[in-house]
């Protein structure tokens, strides 16, 4: 654990989420919204500039917190026995809070822009994800998946050794492959703070011609990358600790009877 205050940790995790997001969305904005010069600029630039993205907060929050950025992985590390209970609360709302300043930010940037942009999920997709095809049952599974490798990953990446520095490159670097790889399918939140953080903020602020900000989607990224984040934790746990607690068995009931869950909604939404 990081020789810091709880108070200094707070602002770490507050900061570095501020500017993952600040990055991760200003990309987003730059690619999708009208008349900004990186319009069209596609899916390899944005997957890219998110793995930076999550380098420059892990640099910035580095010397100051654990650098999580992320309630998945937070929660993760706690169940992996790798980080305290009681900074848990701290940690995520700092997070949640860095998200929420991050996409405001954004906004405020590309101010003009969003009154040129005439497509109502496009100006959302800058703040939150979104399925390309919406179905509950594969989106929670795929949410879930790439947080199950990102916390795996992490913590095999904690177990070696890298020159000092270099760790958040190749975080980076996986959160880039995890994006090109399995991001076609939800735009991998990955993170309940990226995700929910800013769709609070598109509901909240007065951006120019916005719609509605898909409540009814909205639980899939944050329960998604929970589970899959505990299960990465856990398995890890498991595989090189060889202890597999009731933890393991507890995360994976819920995440089979959210699955369960989901695939009654997509039942009852094809019946509409």
């Amino acid at each position: 654990m990081i020789d810091t205050s709880l108070g200094t940790q707070f602002l770490g995790e507050l900061l570095g989420t501020a500017v993952l997001v600040l990055f991760g969305g200003g990309v987003v904005a730059g690619v999708s919204l009208k008349w900004s010069k990186a319009e069209n600029a596609g899916w390899v630039v944005v997957a890219i500039a998110w793995g930076l993205a999550v380098t420059m907060g892990v640099y910035v929050s580095g010397y100051m917190s654990m650098a999580h950025l992320n309630p998945a992985v937070t929660i993760g590390m706690a169940l992996a026995g790798a980080f305290p209970w009681n900074y848990v609360f701290p940690y995520i709302a700092a997070q949640f809070i860095g998200a929420f300043i991050g996409a405001t930010l954004v906004w405020l940037h590309y101010y003009p822009h969003w009154k040129q942009t005439e497509d109502k999920a496009t100006k959302l997709g800058v703040f939150s994800t979104a399925p390309a095809i919406r179905h509950y049952t594969s989106n929670v599974f795929g949410e879930a998946l790439g947080t199950f490798i990102l916390v795996f990953g992490l913590l095999s990446l904690g177990a070696g050794k890298f020159a000092d520095g270099l760790n958040p490159l190749v975080v980076g670097g996986l959160i880039v492959v995890i994006g090109m790889s399995l991001g076609g399918t939800t735009g991998y939140a990955i993170n309940p703070a990226r995700d929910l953080g800013p769709r609070i903020a598109h509901f909240i602020w007065p951006i120019s011609g916005k719609g509605g900000s898909d409540w009814a989607y909205s639980w899939v990224p944050v329960i998604g990358p929970v589970l899959g984040g505990a299960l990465g934790a856990l398995s890890y746990n498991a595989i090189i600790n060889k202890d597999m607690g009731m933890w393991f068995w507890v995360f994976a009931v819920l995440f089979v009877l959210v699955l369960i869950l989901s695939m009654t909604l997509d039942k009852k939404k094809e019946l509409v």
